[in-house]
């Protein structure tokens, strides 16, 4: 995808997290996050948009922590959330493209890229929580953006040594779009998962629904839509897939 769509959706979807943030008020639940209050969703996305505006402007090569949280709240910290929302975006269109900076997830591509595309989708899931929170109902997910982000949350993230999604034997589980040409065969075992985008060999447990549900579901915001075989792999990932 082009970096340009990323930021496309980036900008949309920061602007959206604001808002709902703002109608639901800082104290306010967040229903898939429930040690969270809508303060704490505006803090962790803006320090995490602050960090990885961070790599790019200063084409930093190497890891470094993020900063403390804000002792901001109420219309104060919304206007933080703004700002670094705002900053991100700056960075991200006035990089140059081939732009070298740290990356963390495999076949990350570019700098630019990574933190474009990696962006998005965090912004994604934290503007649909904040919608959740809001109350109402949170705005769909759109297909081509839910395929991308379940194939970097599976290939991606699960793909490091971080993943705890692990079995003591070798284990198949498949993942399938029914509202587009994706489809995904996830191989367990005691390593890290290896996933590869096709149908290959047999499955003993199929998780399958349209996109945006499959992947506001393998992030733990809805339930799985739909599970044929064996439903303790499908268990296993709700409880084992929590990124770190």
């Amino acid at each position: 995808m082009e970096t340009a769509w990323y930021l496309e959706i980036l900008e949309r979807e920061g602007r959206s997290l604001a808002d709902a943030a703002g109608q639901a008020g800082p104290g306010a639940p967040v229903p898939a996050c429930p040690d969270w209050r809508v303060r704490d969703l505006l803090r962790h996305t803006g320090v995490v948009h602050r960090w990885a505006a961070g790599f790019v402007a200063d084409a930093c090569p190497t890891p470094r922590p993020m900063e403390e949280h804000p002792d901001l709240d109420g219309p104060e910290l919304l206007a933080w959330y703004r700002a670094c929302h705002r900053a991100l975006l700056d960075t991200l269109r006035e990089a140059k493209p081939d732009v070298e900076c740290w990356t963390f997830l495999p076949g990350a591509g570019s700098g630019l890229g990574f933190w474009a595309r990696r962006q998005a989708h965090e912004t994604a899931v934290h503007r649909w929580d904040a919608q959740a929170a809001r109350g109402g109902g949170p705005d769909p997910v759109a297909t081509d953006f839910a395929v991308d982000g379940v194939d970097e949350l599976l290939r991606g993230f699960h793909a490091r040594r971080k993943s705890k999604v692990r079995t003591p034997g070798p284990r198949v589980l498949r993942i399938r779009a029914t509202d587009a040409d994706a489809v995904w065969t996830v191989r367990l075992s005691q390593e890290p998962p290896v996933t590869t985008r096709d149908a290959a060999g047999d499955a003993e447990c199929e998780v399958s629904g349209p996109a945006a549900e499959l992947y506001l579901s393998l992030w733990n915001r809805l339930p799985v839509p739909e599970v044929t075989g064996d439903a303790a792999l499908a268990e296993l990932w709700r409880e084992t897939s929590a990124v770190v």
